[in-house]
């Protein structure tokens, strides 16, 4: 062959018939062995071939079963990705034809990939206008791949020249000025147009034939492959995890396909049994069920499981080479909640008289504890002004994307304005919870907003909301365990999801976190923190802060309120870093200005460096192990005490 590029390699692709991750690792394989390897990878029915004994559990690399594949996204995922979607609009204008009412199977087969071209850019579309926003340009495409060129076009051209035949697979693709004509390691997602996708679920099947799996498996690992060439930074990441789209005229699924390249043996005399050997050992597959995409018009039925599974790995694809969007999956699927309230008003189904106030008392029982409905002429009279003040012992009802739950209140955290409460799952006594409360946009002056509450909830949630995406996992940083609105008492007639009814309670945010532990104002004031406690609060706080920033995230608050000791009964305690309101997520963001506390490049620019966490640190660490706390009253104090000292 002529062209040595990776994207002109030809594939024996068959159209007509039925992580350990890479970021911040070396690849140990050069490239140009890898490129040696994909000229020669050119055939899936030969990588088929060498996985059909353990397709069938005839072979001794599965203990003579056949292999279990998980779910790439469970029904709880669906369920919160479906709430996030409501309310937006995802339009396919070329109808997926019926082979059942086609003139001709090449009129048949020329509509359909026609269909999948346009369902696939409506998908891509509606996604980044309703996550990332519609002000700027996608920077996505969708074309078709010729088997014996490798090239990129769209269908309809492919169609218009004649060399549908040769067409393998559909595919979206990142946009490149370069490289106008579309890059195998640009493919975002891969989709394979086959006949015979929907039989698996007509008989009953979770997964998808070998013959169809096995080619799916040929084009992730080719896929792959391409990405670890690439020159860019980006690709390369994500050279370890891509998606394929399994769809016919009505049905459709996806397989996921994870696992470390470096661990293929590159062996270029026996290329299929070499590739064949890394899925089944290295490899981690996902294979969801085969579920109907399209109904007898041809229309997308997006709301239901078929389509919300294509969607939700076009989502995490997007995700993987254009980053975190701009409204987080969870932020825009909280807003259900909302809605669901409306439209009870609207039916006129809150009724005072049916448990419509919501207020619900908690009673310790001998064996068990039990929520019991508070009777109506128990019911508290608010005022219009109140805000929500929580007592020890008392219950709060929170309503969030799934359900309702119901938290104790045992204890309060910190006296501040707003405060932290300790909390108690009513149906988990066992565990314990730190419970954030904000303050209802019902009494709050448009221009006056309580922002310390907003950080402290709203704020705060949207941070670690971002680290649970980014998969930041250190026991030095606090979880989310939930979020969502107080149910209050008596009916709710918001104007709007983002309205409120004119209750004090009304829509006020509250955050639930993990662990619980004792501040160090507090641990100060009762005498129980010395060298020990400071040495191990220096270590947890910094592996706090580095996991942080390997996201790109910065504290940007960091003061005793802020950091808690957690025992939990062990004799090796450890802190957490809490308080993430403030983080700096990006340049525009300014962090708390704290005469004590923050660093000097934070005082003089407004703004924080790389070291200004660890500045800030040494300062609490100071003043917490008896430092003398010298009397600032200005910035300029502040700069020049930090100079002397």
């Amino acid at each position: 062959m002529e062209d040595q590029s990776p994207d002109h390699i030809s594939v024996a692709s068959a159209p007509k018939k039925s992580s350990t991750s890479s970021r911040g690792r070396q690849r140990n394989f050069s490239s140009s062995t890898c490129k040696d390897f994909l000229r020669k990878f050119v055939d899936n029915e030969l990588l088929t071939s060498s996985l059909e004994d353990w397709f069938s559990g005839h072979s001794e690399d599965c203990n003579f079963r056949k292999p279990a594949f998980d779910v790439p996204f469970d029904l709880s995922e669906l369920q919160n990705f479906d709430y996030a979607l409501e309310g937006v609009t995802f339009q396919q204008l070329v109808r997926m034809p019926n082979a059942l009412y086609a003139s001709t199977s090449d009129v048949f087969e020329a509509t359909a990939y026609l269909a999948l071209e346009d369902f696939l850019h409506a998908g891509i579309k509606g996604l980044w206008e309703t996550f990332w926003g519609p002000d700027e340009a996608m920077p996505f495409s969708v074309a078709c791949i010729h088997s014996t060129s490798s090239k990129f076009y769209p269908a309809e051209k492919a169609i218009n020249s004649g060399k549908l035949d040769g067409v393998c697979a559909t595919a979206v693709l990142l946009k490149n000025l370069k490289h106008s004509q579309g890059r195998w390691d640009h493919i975002v997602v891969l989709a394979l147009l086959r006949p015979d996708i929907g039989m698996v679920s007509g008989q009953g099947d979770q997964e998808p034939s070998p013959a169809v799996l096995g080619e799916a498996l040929f084009f992730a690992l080719r896929v792959l492959l391409s990405r670890s060439l690439s020159r860019s930074s980006t690709v390369l990441r994500n050279s370890d995890c891509v998606y394929l789209l399994l769809v016919d005229s009505q049905f459709g699924g996806v397989v996921k396909v994870q696992g470390d390249l470096n661990k293929l043996d590159f062996d270029l005399n026996n290329v299929y049994d070499c590739a064949a050997e890394w899925i089944k050992k290295h490899a981690k597959i996902s294979v969801s069920s085969i579920d109907r995409v399209w109904n007898k018009l041809g229309n997308a039925n997006w709301g239901d499981i078929g389509t919300l599974q294509v969607l939700i790995a076009l989502f995490h694809s997007m995700i993987q080479f254009y980053g975190e969007p701009k409204y987080s999956l969870d932020e825009l699927a909280t807003e259900h909640t909302s809605r669901l309230q409306s439209r009870r008003s609207e039916r006129h189904l809150v009724d005072r008289q049916a448990n419509g106030n919501g207020l619900f008392r908690f009673q310790q029982q001998s064996h068990s504890p039990e929520i019991v409905e508070v009777q109506e002429e128990a019911a508290v009279d608010l005022k219009p002004q109140e805000t929500l003040k929580l007592e020890i012992g008392s219950v709060v009802l929170m309503e969030d994307a799934y359900s309702q739950k119901g938290f104790q209140i045992n204890d309060i955290l910190t006296d501040s304005d707003p405060p932290i409460y300790t909390s108690t799952p009513v149906e988990e006594p066992t565990k314990t919870y730190l419970l954030y409360v904000g303050s209802s946009p019902s009494h709050l002056e448009p221009a006056w907003e309580d922002m310390n509450s907003w950080y402290q909830v709203q704020r705060q949630t949207k941070v670690l909301t971002l680290m649970k995406q980014r998969g930041i996992s250190s026991r030095y940083v606090p979880l989310m365990v939930s979020s969502g609105r107080v149910v209050h008492p008596g009916p709710c007639n918001k104007p709007n999801s983002s309205g409120s009814c004119g209750h004090p309670w009304c829509s006020t945010p509250i955050l639930v976190t993990s662990p619980v532990g004792e501040t160090i104002s507090n641990l100060i004031r009762n005498g129980l923190f010395g060298v020990e406690e400071a040495l191990r609060c220096c270590h947890d706080c910094l592996s706090a802060l580095a996991a942080a920033a390997s996201s790109g995230i910065r504290h940007g608050d960091i003061r005793p309120e802020n950091v808690i000791r957690v025992s939990n009964g062990s004799r090796h305690p450890y802190f957490v870093l809490i308080g993430w309101g403030h983080a700096i997520l990006e340049d525009r963001d300014r962090p708390v200005m704290n005469l004590f506390f923050s660093s000097t490049f934070a005082l003089q620019e407004g703004k924080l460096c790389a070291a200004s966490d660890a500045e800030s640190l040494i300062y609490l660490l100071y003043f917490c192990c008896g430092g003398v706390c010298p009397e600032l009253d200005s910035v300029e104090s502040a700069l020049q005490w930090r100079e002397t000292s």
